[in-house]
């Protein structure tokens, strides 16, 4: 039941993050995408297991810092940021798992599943807000520019 409940409340966060946000925040809803639809495709292969190093959620888990990682370093947002740091503590589930082998199989999925419980709210929020500052600004800048804009007086050096 935990579960259904998680994929509909996500479910609810991207959708409302494609048809609303901004370009982070579809971005992120495309990230969380691959990451949920990997998971299943990843247990046609291997059965679920905690009681070593989950190779199969590493993986998954890596692409989903990496990817928040990049995308707090792109986007015109703070909250990629939060994202980010909620993709990389499963990250150190892992780590901590190879440290420690006797570690309760239990424990080591917790650390791994629990964070991705915030990601929804966390896109919902950052989806909500986008859409004020569109009413407030007219515009809300998604991306960060790739070079910076000389001030007028010295755009003739």
């Amino acid at each position: 039941m935990r579960v259904a409940g998680f994929f509909l409340f996500l479910s609810v966060a991207l959708g409302y993050a494609a048809w609303r946000g901004g370009g982070p925040e579809r971005a992120m809803a495309g990230i969380a995408t691959v990451m949920v639809i990997s998971d299943p495709i990843l247990h046609r292969f291997v059965p679920p297991g905690y009681a070593s190093i989950d190779f199969g959620h590493l993986v998954i888990d890596g692409f989903g810092a990496v990817s928040t990682l990049t995308l707090a370093l792109v986007a015109y947002r703070f909250w990629p940021m939060i994202a980010a740091a909620l993709h990389i503590l499963p990250m150190m589930a892992h780590a901590s798992r190879a440290s420690d082998l006797l570690m309760h199989p239990a424990a080591y999925m917790i650390m791994q599943v629990a964070w991705s419980w915030l990601v929804p709210p966390v896109l919902i929020l950052a989806t909500w807000r986008h859409q004020r500052r569109l009413r407030q600004n007219g515009n809300d800048p998604s991306w960060r520019n790739a070079s910076p804009r000389l001030p007028s007086s010295d755009a003739n050096i």
